[in-house]
């Protein structure tokens, strides 16, 4: 069975989610290049392996409202279950992303400090850009040490949008959200 895949529409445009049998696997902005690049390291790292028809519509549903929820400002955390794909260092790294409270900023170094290793800001950085779970590993909520806004998988206007909202400043769309950086 092939991985379960869905779209979900939202301000900054669709979004497109992977679950694997563990959990979603993959969020990101639908037509950005990195998708296929992240589809195969997780086809290669779980197979095909979708999760049953009950939980997948379980998950699918869970998180088109979890969305919901966070796009309209009420929704702080997700909890769905994840599964995150990459090596024990990257998983570290995304585990501190999941720790930076909602409506707030880390440095990269803050970041690297917080995993126990502040002289690995370079690598904390990097592996951010291999988030695969947008939003919900909210590796948008990291910044450059001087408080700029720095690459994001889904184009700096999407994350000066995402941090807008969720420092309560409402906000529309960006025109045009498209755009080139890392995690």
């Amino acid at each position: 069975m092939p991985l379960a895949t869905h779209t979900y529409p939202s301000p900054l445009g669709d979004l497109l989610a992977v679950f694997t049998a563990r959990g979603l696997g993959l969020l990101e902005f639908a037509g950005q290049p990195r998708v296929a690049r992240e589809l195969a390291q997780l086809q290669a790292a779980r197979g095909d392996a979708a999760p049953a028809p009950d939980t997948l519509h379980a998950w699918t549903a869970q998180l088109g409202h979890e969305l919901s929820e966070y796009f309209a400002g009420r929704r702080r955390h997700f909890a769905l279950p994840l599964d995150l794909v990459g090596t024990p260092f990257q998983q570290r790294v995304w585990q501190a992303l999941l720790s930076i409270p909602y409506g707030q900023t880390w440095s990269y170094a803050q970041q690297a400090q917080h995993i126990g290793q502040p002289s690995a800001t370079r690598a904390v950085a990097a592996a951010n850009g291999q988030n695969k779970i947008s939003i919900v590993v909210p590796c948008h909520r990291v910044i450059g040490s001087k408080g700029q806004l720095t690459g994001y998988g889904g184009g700096l206007p999407r994350k000066a949008w995402l941090l807008g909202l969720e420092q309560g400043q409402q906000a529309a769309p960006p025109a045009s959200p498209q755009g080139v950086g890392r995690g």
